[in-house]
């Protein structure tokens, strides 16, 4: 019945301890019995039902994570005010673009989290996940120019370069090091 190998307690535990705390909001109840009952349905949810596997880095940055929280807070009510400002001043003169990026990472969990990051900020919606490529498909609000839609490539790939720092993998981390520091030349080197 079952031909998947099975995935070590230590490993799967973020994984359930998530399923608890959700299983205690969407009841709105978080007493002892109530979370002892989530962690039981949150066992039998993923171990007798085939859920994809969730690779997990082994690796959380707490820093980089309230990095990244403060960045997608600012992202967050700057898009908001300039949505605002859009539809006040251009209203439906807006021009909009489908702007599709390549991702670093072929991680399931960085690219569902980027994509749902981006999707929550105003004026943008990943309208389109390929998942063998690791690309996004971004519907942005006020492109109209290629300068524009490179600009929202670049806030996409800061998004998800945030994200690395925060729980990608040691190769990732490294890959995304390596390119910073290789763009900080070129930079060197372009105004020399």
């Amino acid at each position: 019945m079952r031909n998947r190998a099975r995935v070590p307690l230590l490993k799967e535990l973020p994984l359930l301890i998530w399923l608890v705390f959700l299983w205690g909001a969407l009841w709105q109840d978080f007493s002892a019995g109530n979370l002892i009952f989530g962690a039981v349905i949150a066992f039998i949810v993923a171990n007798i039902f085939y859920l994809p596997p969730v690779e997990l880095s082994g690796r959380f940055n707490p820093l980089y994570a309230l990095v990244f929280a403060g960045r997608f807070f600012y992202k967050l009510v700057h898009a908001s005010f300039h949505v605002f400002w859009l539809a006040l001043v251009r209203g439906p003169r807006i021009r909009n673009g489908v702007i599709g990026v390549k991702l670093r990472s072929r991680s399931d969990l960085l690219v569902t989290a980027t994509g749902h990051a981006l999707s929550l900020i105003p004026g943008s919606l990943i309208v389109d996940v390929d998942r063998s490529t690791s690309t996004l498909y971004l519907h942005a609000l006020d492109v109209s120019t290629a300068e524009q839609a490179e600009k929202a490539r670049t806030e996409v790939l800061n998004a998800e370069a945030w994200l690395i720092r925060t729980m990608g993998t040691k190769k990732e981390l490294e890959a995304l090091r390596a390119e910073t520091a290789e763009a900080r030349q070129r930079k060197i080197g372009g105004q020399a």
